[in-house]
């Protein structure tokens, strides 16, 4: 009885909740524009309007025409941009493209308020606790975001209350189901003369509920999950919204990501912080915007990112790193807001207005955006059968798989002086530090064809003298210029799990010995750095900054991947054209935004030495620097530009047959056999490698195999029948017979001490078994 009590009750609850929504609810919605500084900076000609060349179309503008063509459909009736309006504040063209993408909301009356971020301004130091710097008051009349959206821009608004006298700060009120609400924008670091501004904003209109809108506050911890307090944000707690009862919500952006928490203000109520940041995310932030919606009849704010630019893409363009919705944490949520009982401090006859709206906004806005676009599934990739399993390039300069020492030990040097091997034979790399600051271990990529790394165990910034590895000055690669080639670079690494920008920012994966400045006709930057830098930054984004070839000397070019998460493999290909010259990163298979054109080969210092995982400043005096935090488990270079199916994460071609008893001509590329019993197979003029699985494929024979060139693999073989060793030749479970002119591969599944005898799993025509060996096998 009690439980089909509850479940009434339940159902009753369902019943009404239901009902509201059939009835109708009062509800509207504020829109928030976060950091659009990278839209503003890559739509220019400097950056090759990087958006209109690969999609046809912008992000900035999307979101504001979006904005256009449905607030009122969604009943958002205002509009906030949390500031980093452009990202070089000095550089014109980026305020015009801004400036062109907020001119759409004002042509289609949608009104908004604006502020400034550290970017948009001349001094952007950050807040340390104190107000003599960097603060409004230390910034004059001259900065362009005053130039581009001066006070008489914002006079044009229909919601414009008035700015502060310096213009920086502005304020707006607008109005939404019967009630007015104002919305105080505050530009980066506001002085005491402005916090003594709002303050007076506030008092003059002591019955409206504000949402506060500054370009910093809340911060996102390393997790990407949980949200902070900042310095700042303490200061305009302390300074500004802790006694004023009045604010209710206050939004930011700056830091990357999305997140929220209520904090309590001195009268005992709850203060919604929220903070939405997506400029380090795929494409700078791939137009993704949020949404706020306040249901005033169920009493709850209700939050939802979405993309309206993902969906207009080229289908062609489309990756896996596209969601028109994003999900989870900070993106898509819902908090108790009884929005009565919240401002009848100040506002006693606050109610919710008459229903306008038969359903949430958000939910409809969710439904709608996922009707328009169908989210991408996963690329399909093989994992590798072997060692070499992958795409082979005949341009290839230097490879080095970092799986040839025993997992677990230290790396040394060997005999020979060196501790890695190149799969060219050209490049070996020395290994320089003591042992135990580089272990070898089994962790490695999936998508990797090498069978483990290095991984770096004592690295850190704030330690001289870091482990590393290092070419021979004088080797084949040191001479390479790739000119008119072009060039691919491909790196597995992983950042270290416990990495801050204390110990690990601006760390490097590979790099050139000697300063760039060293290079005859430098006209770049900072000469002391390395002439070649592919490192990771204070922000864990990946850099590739080579020193290039200008019409006359040489200066660097820079490319960066949005935040790399920690912990976790990443695949990054830089790939330069060899008739454009342009340069594309390319992070698990997806090109990053910030790209470089007209980039012409990497300059260097012909006998200087190539370097994994360290960099040096300021040559030999300076030493190296800035070690690697993580694991690397492979790094090939090749001078040509590759394409995705010739990278390492790409297959060798698969010929596999209908079924057993088959008569198989493989192609004549690289190919990667599946052995079915009883069946002929000849090969062609590829280095193949034949996959025997089971028992079951016993019988089969090979026309053509090439001993050192030509492999088998009985890697599932050995493990189906249960062999844990490492060499199954010398423990009695493989063996090569010579039978007339032919050699048969034969398996003893318990060893040859062992009562069951050895089986021919596969002929090999023509080849005597002496020269077969474990190099002719994976196990």
């Amino acid at each position: 009885m009690k439980v089909c009590h509850r479940i009434g009750l339940m159902l009753a609850g369902v019943f009404m909740q239901n009902l509201a929504f059939a009835q109708g609810v009062s509800s509207f919605g504020i829109a928030v524009l976060p950091d659009t500084q990278f839209y503003s900076r890559y739509a220019t000609p400097a950056e090759g309007n990087q958006f209109m060349e690969r999609y046809g179309s912008e992000p900035y503008t999307s979101q504001t025409s979006w904005l256009v063509q449905n607030s009122k459909k969604y009943n958002i009736p205002f509009v906030v941009h949390v500031g980093d309006v452009v990202d070089q504040q000095s550089k014109i063209p980026q305020w015009e493209v801004a400036s062109k993408a907020m001119k759409i909301l004002e042509d289609g009356g949608v009104n908004y308020s604006i502020l400034a971020g550290n970017h948009d301004v001349t001094y952007g130091c950050s807040y340390w606790g104190s107000q003599t710097d960097c603060t409004d008051e230390q910034r004059t009349s001259n900065d362009n975001y005053l130039k581009y959206f001066p006070t008489s821009r914002a006079q044009k608004q229909g919601t414009f209350g008035g700015r502060s006298p310096n213009g920086w700060h502005e304020y707006h009120i607008f109005t939404a189901e019967g009630q007015q609400y104002l919305v105080l924008a505050l530009s980066w670091r506001a002085s005491n003369s402005a916090i003594a501004w709002a303050r007076q904003v506030i008092k003059d209109h002591p019955t409206l509920p504000v949402i506060l809108t500054s370009h910093e506050f809340l911060a996102i911890q390393s997790d990407g999950v949980n949200v902070v307090e900042t310095d700042y944000s303490n200061f305009l707690w302390d300074q500004l919204i802790k006694d004023n009862d009045q604010i209710f919500m206050v939004v930011c952006g700056h830091n990357h990501g999305a997140g929220h928490k209520a904090r309590i203000n001195s009268y005992g109520h709850p203060v919604w912080e929220m903070v939405v940041d997506y400029q380090m995310a795929y494409q700078g932030g791939n137009a993704q915007m949020q949404v706020y919606e306040f249901d005033l009849t169920n009493n709850k704010i209700n939050g939802l990112s979405f993309s309206p630019w993902v969906p207009e893409k080229p289908e062609s363009t489309v990756t896996q790193f596209d969601r028109a919705l994003l999900s989870g944490n900070g993106n898509d949520f819902s908090v108790d807001m009884d929005f009565a009982e919240r401002f009848k401090g100040f506002n006693s006859t606050f109610i919710a207005g008459s229903t306008n709206y038969h359903t949430s906004i958000v939910e409809e806005l969710r439904n709608d955006i996922a009707e328009s676009f169908t989210e991408p599934s996963e690329p399909v990739i093989l994992t590798p059968l072997d060692r070499d399993d992958y795409a082979h390039s005949g341009n290839t300069l230097a490879h080095w798989k970092f799986d040839t020492g025993t997992v677990g030990t230290p790396v040394i040097n060997g005999s020979d002086k060196y501790a890695v091997p190149d799969q060219t034979g050209k490049n070996p790399l020395h290994f320089e530090g003591k042992s135990g600051d580089i272990m070898w271990s089994a962790d490695h990529h999936a998508y990797s064809a090498s069978n483990g790394s290095v991984c770096f165990m004592t690295n850190d910034k704030t330690k001289p003298n870091p482990a590393f590895f290092f070419t021979d000055g004088n080797g084949a690669l040191s001479n390479e210029q790739f000119k008119n080639s072009g060039y691919t670079v491909e790196a597995f690494v992983k950042i270290a799990k416990d990495w801050t920008p204390a110990n690990g920012a601006w760390m490097n994966i590979l790099t050139r010995d000697m300063p760039r400045g060293w290079i005859g006709g430098y006209q770049g930057g900072d000469g002391g750095e390395s002439s070649l830098l592919f490192a990771v930054s204070s922000l864990r984004e990946f850099q590739w900054e080579p020193t290039t070839f200008l019409s006359s000397g040489v200066a660097e070019k820079t490319n960066w991947s949005g935040e790399v998460m920690a912990d976790t493999w990443e695949h990054v290909a830089i790939v330069n054209d060899p008739v454009t010259h342009d340069t594309t990163m390319y992070v698990a298979g997806a090109p990053v935004l910030r790209n470089v054109k007209s980039a012409v080969g990497i300059a260097g210092l012909n006998w200087a030495a190539w370097v994994v995982g360290a960099g040096q400043y300021g040559g030999w005096q300076g030493g190296h620097v800035n070690g690697f935090r993580g694991c690397i488990n492979e790094i090939r270079i090749t001078n040509a530009a590759l394409t995705p199916d010739q990278w390492l994460t790409a297959r060798k071609n698969r010929v596999t047959p209908a079924g057993s008893r088959q008569v198989v001509n493989a192609t004549n590329n690289d190919d990667e056999i599946i052995v079915t019993g009883g069946s002929m197979f000849t090969g062609g003029n590829g280095h193949n490698t034949y996959v025997l699985r089971s028992i079951r494929d016993a019988g089969a024979t090979v026309t053509d195999f090439i001993v050192g060139r030509d492999k088998l693999n009985l890697i599932q073989l050995l493990k189906a029948v249960g062999y844990k060793g490492s060499d199954p030749i010398a423990d009695g479970y493989v063996r090569a017979v010579n039978q007339g002119g032919d050699t048969i591969i034969q398996v003893d599944t318990d060893g040859a001490s062992r009562p069951t005898a050895f089986r021919t799993l596969i002929t090999l025509k023509a080849t005597t078994a002496n020269k077969i060996d474990k190099n002719s096998f994976y196990f």
